[in-house]
């Protein structure tokens, strides 16, 4: 069963996309957790 690379040519700049910004969100988000707790401390 041979792979059909058109689904993969679509797909990548989807999951490329997606994960840049969970990247993003993930690094602004830990930021934001940081701050609140050393408001805390």
């Amino acid at each position: 069963m041979d792979i059909d690379y058109r689904i993969a040519i679509v797909l990548a700049p989807v999951v490329i996309a997606a994960s840049w910004a969970v990247f993003n969100i993930g690094a602004a988000a830990l930021r934001q957790i940081q701050g609140f707790l050393d408001r805390e401390a």
